[in-house]
């Protein structure tokens, strides 16, 4: 057994830090000195994990992070206890940072790198993983990049993000590059049967569907409300004809209730579970629910409720970016059958609605509609107005 056993397809960068985890045995003193050079195979005190989404960037910084700390014989034997710890997300040494605002703020950076100048308590290193550091804006950038650039001893610092030009220059040439590459589908079927016992014929559909996104196919094999999206979704371009069923269409796409299939029972499990949160933020600086808030937290309540909207507008902005991507990929598999290609089809169980839009239309047509809802993924970046984006992307869809 090894920490690096669910990296699923990724045997040169499973290589490439077990080299690095080996080499982090033969350092001594208190810093990175002697023969830690950028560009060998080493160790850096600074990583940039890419790939593409699903490829596993997330998982594969907390198996090198067992790895650093591990005292088995091996670097990453996942039997020692700094291995268990390391894995299990409670090590005193190993640190994570995401989010579910739309970006990372500069004050939780903050916080990390006045961490990092501290000793080790337990382990070999400090490991500070930071998950979609593209969400960093450029100021949070410029926090972490003096302790990128001085790192306090035996510091690690690993930064996950889809790609190199999604991190600033100046903090990308000091770190180590990792790249996680798409695993097949065979791959990710096999890890679905192996880790949450579903069959096999339906792990490999959801590893098609999921175009090997190891969290996406997942949700798609164990989640019914994940695949609720994909199905409507699906269903809703399958069918537009004409700008009427795109606004129709828009309308249904971007209201998370009617995507996921929520019922009044789940709306008030939510609504209860939102009102318990909220009395225990209260209770926290020492409020109870409705009463008068002092001016000395004020501030603090109101920044609440607006991380609270925040992390309202990311949920929807992850969910519109899923569609868009269910999208793309149909109109890629039309793509497909119109030049007939020798390539197996994404949305296999959509063939017949895939055979007749591809009979009736044009690869520049289809060409078209894949720029379109590309286009409209990155005006969703831009924070453009959901129902507005998604009106415009689906009328581009529409026959002609």
């Amino acid at each position: 057994m090894s920490v690096f056993d669910d990296l699923v397809g990724q045997a040169e960068a499973v290589a490439d830090l077990s080299r690095a985890a080996r080499a982090s045995r033969d350092i001594a003193g208190g810093g990175f000195e002697g023969d830690i050079q950028p560009g060998n195979s080493a160790m850096s005190h600074a990583w940039l994990f890419t790939g593409p989404p699903g490829s596993g960037r997330s998982s594969a910084a907390r198996a090198f992070a067992a790895a650093l700390e591990c005292t088995g014989a091996t670097p990453g034997c996942g039997e020692c206890a700094q291995c268990k710890a390391v894995m299990g997300g409670n090590h005193p040494d190993v640190s994570s940072l995401s989010t579910d605002l739309v970006t990372i703020k500069a004050e939780e950076v903050r916080a990390y790198v006045a961490s990092s100048y501290q000793a080790p308590g337990t382990g070999s290193w400090k490991v500070f993983i930071i998950e979609d550091a593209d969400r960093m804006v450029e100021r949070t950038t410029n926090v972490l990049l003096k302790a990128i650039e001085e790192p306090g001893p035996r510091t690690v610092w690993i930064l996950c993000t889809a790609a190199v030009a999604d991190v600033l220059p100046t903090i990308r040439s000091r770190c180590r590059h990792v790249n996680l590459v798409t695993p097949s589908v065979e791959d990710v079927a096999r890890l679905l049967v192996e880790r949450q016992g579903v069959d096999l014929d339906a792990a490999l559909v959801a590893a098609q569907a999921a175009q090997s996104h190891i969290g996406v196919a997942t949700a798609l094999a164990t989640d019914p409300q994940a695949a609720h999206v994909r199905k409507l979704t699906l269903d809703a371009v399958a069918s537009l004809r004409g700008v009427g069923d795109a606004a129709l269409a828009a309308q249904m796409l971007v209201d998370p209730e009617q995507m996921t299939g929520a019922t009044a029972e789940s709306k008030k499990e939510q609504e209860a579970a939102q009102a318990r949160e909220e009395a225990e933020r209260l209770a926290a600086m020492g409020l109870e629910p409705g009463a008068r808030v002092p001016a000395a937290v004020r501030s603090q309540v109101k920044a609440a409720s607006v991380d609270v909207k925040r992390r309202a507008t990311r949920n929807l902005h992850d969910m519109i970016d899923r569609e868009l991507t269910y999208m793309i990929s149909f109109y890629r598999d039309v793509l497909v059958a119109q030049l007939e290609a020798d390539v197996r089809l994404v949305n296999a169980d959509y063939s017949q609605a895939i055979e007749r839009i591809a009979a009736t239309t044009s690869p520049s047509l289809t060409l078209a509609r894949i720029d379109a809802l590309g286009q409209a993924r990155e005006r969703l970046r831009g924070n453009v107005a959901p129902q507005l984006l998604m009106e415009a992307a689906l009328a581009a869809l529409r026959e002609r």
